[in-house]
């Protein structure tokens, strides 16, 4: 709904999301590592213990977003103006950025709740609580953004009250889940320090992975920012968009991270193996359902985000390419969701740093300094999909990852 505001303000959002890519870093520290042992301590039958850690994990969680929302909040304008936005994008991101600062406290603790409990195998309540949060998001976008219903038109800042709203809800949700007595997850107030170095020891090689996979998504925006605003404003209307595809892609990588990580704690390894397997296989047909719909109506998915010609134009090319990348995508999903599962965080590491640098940040800067035009960064961003997807496939077959200790 933000593309209706202004084509500034859809790039500002979209660049939001790179930001909170790098704060996701943060979350990743005690999110993937807690969710490998809370996976395995409900596969051993200690629904106490992973509740502890559970809680502990939330101190952690509460206490460092505190910095992040003072960084985030004085720090807006001068990300955006690093990423070399428009004077007009930095002035709607940093109205953006501030207000969703402010909200980091619940975004991290909703993040926490929602991987801890499909970790110990609860998908379902998640799975309704984000359907009801994201028609709370869609609603207050309606009312705030454009003003409706007696409340003023907030444009931007609008968008930003509604997605913390939304977080807000969510952490309220979770609790009184949490609190039953037959959840799959409470919260015991117990820290046990041991655990929680257990967890930063798994968590440490996926937040140094995210980090740096984050810092390479920020070069890669910045190439095509080179491109001018419709082209930037065109690939964040397509990222958005293939998130409908991400969802049920992200949907099995949770499923297979928490069956492979149960069934590791359950010293049934073979089936820790299939259940990354079938999980795979479900998701090729999801996603690879969802590609074909991106190929065959880009025009219209994008019409629904903003009604620029030029940014409809980049969008619809971008989503046929991608359309084309749904299945390899798919593998890349959910075996690497299997092997953090697992607990082989340094696997996952060396495979997307590697692949990010070498097969997607450095060819599109080449090409970009070349003279090609803005699909030919798209089309290398494919390609090492593709390749990345494989070397996955490759790994995941070989089975060393299933004796990884934590």
């Amino acid at each position: 709904m933000v593309g209706m505001v202004s084509v500034s303000a859809l790039a500002a959002v979209g660049m939001s999301m790179q930001f909170m890519m790098v704060i996701n870093v943060l979350m990743t520290l005690y999110v993937v590592g807690g969710n490998a042992l809370i996976s395995r301590f409900i596969g051993q039958g200690r629904k106490r213990r992973a509740s502890a850690l559970l809680y502990g994990l939330s101190v952690f969680a509460i206490i460092l977003s505190v910095f992040v929302t003072i960084g985030g909040y004085f720090g807006s304008s001068h990300i955006y103006a690093l990423m070399g936005a428009s004077e007009d994008v930095i002035s709607q991101g940093s109205m953006y950025f501030k207000i969703l600062s402010l909200g980091i406290v619940v975004i991290f603790i909703d993040n926490l709740l929602y991987n801890a409990l499909s970790a110990a195998g609860d998908t379902k309540s998640s799975l309704y609580i984000k359907l009801f949060s994201a028609a709370i998001n869609a609603f207050l976008n309606y009312v705030l953004i454009f003003g409706h219903y007696g409340f003023e038109a907030y444009g931007i800042e609008g968008a930003a009250y509604a997605t913390v709203i939304a977080y807000i809800f969510n952490v309220i949700a979770y609790y009184f889940l949490i609190k039953k007595s037959n959840s799959k997850l409470n919260l015991i107030p117990i820290i046990r320090i041991k655990d929680m170095i257990r967890a930063w020891h798994v968590g440490w090689s996926a937040a140094l992975d995210r980090a740096i996979s984050s810092m390479s998504f920020l070069v890669f925006v910045s190439i095509i920012t080179a491109y001018g605003t419709a082209e930037l404003a065109g690939y964040q209307v397509g990222l958005r968009i293939e998130g409908i595809a991400f969802m049920p892609g992200f949907g099995f990588a949770i499923a297979a991270m928490a069956l492979v990580g149960q069934n590791i704690g359950a010293a049934n390894k073979e089936r820790a193996y299939n259940m990354g397997v079938i999980s795979g296989r479900i998701a090729y047909i999801f996603m690879g359902s969802v590609g074909i719909v991106l190929i065959t109506i880009p025009e219209v998915l994008v019409s629904f985000f903003t009604q620029d010609i030029a940014t409809i134009k980049v969008a619809s090319y971008y989503l046929i390419l991608v359309g084309l990348a749904q299945i390899p995508l798919a593998i890349m999903f959910v075996y690497s969701g299997a092997l953090r599962g697992a607990g082989a965080t340094k696997t996952t590491l060396k495979i997307n740093v590697l692949s990010l640098w070498f097969l997607r940040v450095i060819p599109s800067y080449i090409a970009y300094k070349m003279g090609y035009g803005i699909i030919m960064i798209f089309i290398i961003m494919n390609i090492e999909t593709l390749l990345k997807g494989l070397i996955y496939w490759y790994i995941y077959q070989k089975r060393e990852w299933l004796n990884t200790k934590v």
